[in-house]
């Protein structure tokens, strides 16, 4: 059986000040602490966690949670979205209930969280803060260090492993307070604030709310899909999804994001975008197929003007899977104006419809 390295504290790091300078506190009082690093399509950065282990002397570890996560916003988050779509409250609660988990696991005595009560309008106020610890399974064992004067103590505080009056009375969205403790504690690098999670920007949501809405079991890859490229939607109840690539690292990304079922489309003599169309409403036919691959044409350059000068129809390799697997030609002229009607979906009334349905979901349990 493997053995598993013990600690005092496990604590969320998301890499902003607050989630730094709250691991710090706790190391301040001799405590060592795990941090859980989580990811999603939507946020995280496990590239990241050999540098600030570095520069911040922590240990982090990255917590892959992106498939549950998913799942969640599938069956509609219990405490709704925010004003885009994040889902801040049950995020929170998922992330409670793995780092209970891991806390039982290395044998720590309480959980440690950077939130600040009056910091956030939707998960950082004191009822809200309430139901993230309830839901999540860890009301006597969450530690909030830089509020914890506003809050009742914990259990870790009753018993004195954790010195209450060491914790910190910090109130609502200045960040005096974490400045003042970035200094004391020396810190290499200071984190500007930032947002952190795509969910909660509209210009990455705009193409997360189709998927929701258009495919009936998403998964963590799609999400990932959908960051990159350009995400156009065939017209209709039940349409199809094409991704075409922006730039080189666009491609590259797309191209190890394809499944086994998804056909890869490329110009066959002109420098392009790679184009990946995925199952989802609908299968592909050959009228699509074409379509598409006129579509993923048009936005190479030196063929559209190939075909302007000469007329002449322009090759697409169309693959399943790979570039690698065998493939096919198909002749098409350039063209994004087709039956199928590609182009981004109307996202406004998407994200609508869906929190309607959120809302009468959440009705529907409470009656």
């Amino acid at each position: 059986m493997k053995n598993i390295e013990s600690y005092h504290v496990v604590a969320l790091f998301s890499g902003g000040l607050d989630s730094i300078v709250a691991a710090k506190l706790m190391q301040e009082q001799g405590h060592s602490v795990l941090c859980l690093h989580f990811c999603t399509p939507f946020f995280g950065k496990p590239e990241k966690i050999d540098h600030w282990q570095k520069i911040y002397g922590l240990t982090i570890r990255a917590v892959d949670v992106g498939d549950e996560f998913v799942n969640m916003l599938v069956r509609r988050p219990v405490h709704g979205f925010g004003s885009v779509l994040n889902p801040c409250v049950d995020c929170k609660v998922l992330m409670m209930r793995h780092a209970r988990r891991i806390m039982d696991e290395v044998g720590a005595c309480c959980i440690v969280s950077g939130e600040v009560i009056g910091q956030r309008p939707m998960s950082q106020r004191r009822e809200t803060l309430n139901i993230i610890a309830r839901d999540g399974g860890v009301e006597d064992r969450l530690l909030r260090p830089l509020c914890a004067k506003h809050l009742a103590p914990t259990l870790a505080e009753r018993e004195g492993l954790v010195d209450r009056e060491r914790m910190l009375d910090l109130f609502g969205r200045g960040r005096k307070g974490q400045m003042a403790l970035a200094e004391h504690f020396k810190l290499k690098e200071i984190p500007t604030p930032a947002g952190g999670c795509r969910l909660a920007e509209q210009e990455n949501a705009r193409s997360y709310w189709p998927l929701l809405h258009h495919i009936p079991h998403p998964t963590a890859k799609d999400f990932h899909l959908t960051a990159k490229g350009r995400q156009l939607w065939s017209a209709g109840e039940h349409p199809l999804w094409l991704t075409i690539g922006r730039k080189m690292q666009d491609n590259d990304d797309i191209l190890a994001l394809a499944g086994a079922d998804d056909l890869l489309f490329k110009t066959a003599n002109f420098p392009g975008p790679v184009g990946l169309g995925r199952v989802a409403g609908q299968e592909w036919t050959e009228e699509a197929i074409a379509s598409a691959a006129a579509v993923v044409a048009s936005y190479a350059n030196k063929a559209v003007e190939h075909h302007k000068t000469t007329g002449e129809a322009v090759a697409v390799r169309v693959h399943a899977g790979s570039l690698d697997a065998p493939g096919r030609m198909v002749e098409v002229a350039p063209q994004r104006v087709s039956p199928y009607g590609w182009g981004e979906k109307n996202w406004e009334s998407t994200k609508a419809s869906i929190k309607e349905e959120a809302k009468a979901l959440r009705e529907g349990e409470s009656a």
